[in-house]
């Protein structure tokens, strides 16, 4: 089912993006809707698929994961079942919470978040003993200057 985004649904959205945990009525207040308006808004954007999930955003210092690791890997193998297993793998890494395939030199980035160093190594381990990878590299995180979830609308 395809939605069709209006200027009020972009508002309803950057008002969620904001605190999803907010009342309906304090976002219908904020884009000058009736209660009701709003929230049929809402839930035909979630049943479209346009919202897929609320969720509550944790800072990673203070639950043991101050580390950001940009995982850098190249591979030889290309081919179905490879990707499948390295796909099953990086879903099984918790510690792995963002993975992209890459146009370029590269062929994947991840994101990785660890306690420290000794972390990341136990991580890395983990990973290359699962799925084989012709380079891998990583850089630290030194300072994040931004990190958002918001979608630009």
């Amino acid at each position: 089912m395809t939605h069709i985004l209006d200027e009020t649904d972009r508002a309803i959205l950057r008002s969620l993006q904001i605190d999803a945990a907010q009342s309906v009525d304090d976002i219908s207040a904020k884009v000058h809707l009736s209660r009701n308006a709003c929230w049929r808004r809402i839930k035909a954007m979630e049943q479209s698929g346009v919202i897929t999930g609320r969720v509550a955003l944790v800072d990673p210092a203070k639950v043991g994961a101050p580390l950001t690791a940009m995982v850098l890997i190249r591979t030889n193998a290309h081919d179905a079942k490879w990707m499948a297993e390295f796909q099953t793998t990086l879903r099984s890494l918790p510690e792995v919470v963002g993975a992209y395939r890459m146009t370029g030199d590269l062929d994947y980035v991840l994101r990785v978040r660890v306690a420290d160093v000794p972390a990341y190594d136990n991580f890395y381990k983990r990973l290359t003993s699962r799925i084989s990878v012709s380079d891998i590299s990583a850089s630290f995180v030194m300072e994040e200057i931004k990190d958002t979830t918001a979608v630009p609308l």
